[in-house]
C-alpha cells in the first residue's frame, strides 16, 4: 500500500479502473445513440451534454465530429427501454435530430 500511495502522490497512478458488470444491476442491454443537436448553438449543445449525462441510463457522453454531434452510451433493462429511451424527448431547449 505505501507504494501504490506513493506512486499516486507523485501522479504515476492517475486512476483506476471499475468494472460494473451491467447485467447484475438489471441493465443488460447496451446502446449507442448519435444525437445530431439543431440549431447547434453552445448553449444547446452544452444543455443537452448536461441532460445526458444526468440520465440514470446514461454509462457514457462523447462529443464526436460529423454529421452528429453527441454519442451516448446506455444501459437499460431491455428493448422496449431502450425504444422508449432512444425516441424519448430532449429539454425544451435544443431538439435532437
Amino acid at each position: 500500500l505505501d507504494r501504490t500511495r506513493s506512486l499516486r502522490q507523485r501522479g504515476v497512478i492517475r486512476g483506476a479502473l471499475l468494472d460494473v458488470d451491467l447485467a447484475a444491476i438489471g441493465r443488460p442491454v447496451q446502446a449507442l445513440i448519435a444525437v445530431r443537436i439543431r440549431p447547434p448553438s453552445r448553449r444547446n449543445i452544452e444543455a443537452f451534454r448536461d441532460w445526458a449525462a444526468h440520465l440514470p441510463e446514461t454509462v457514457g457522453v462523447f462529443v464526436i465530429s460529423g454529421s452528429e454531434d453527441f454519442l451516448i452510451h446506455i444501459a437499460v433493462a431491455g428493448n422496449e427501454h431502450l425504444r422508449n429511451h432512444a425516441v424519448a424527448p430532449a429539454p425544451a431547449t435544443q431538439s435532437s435530430a
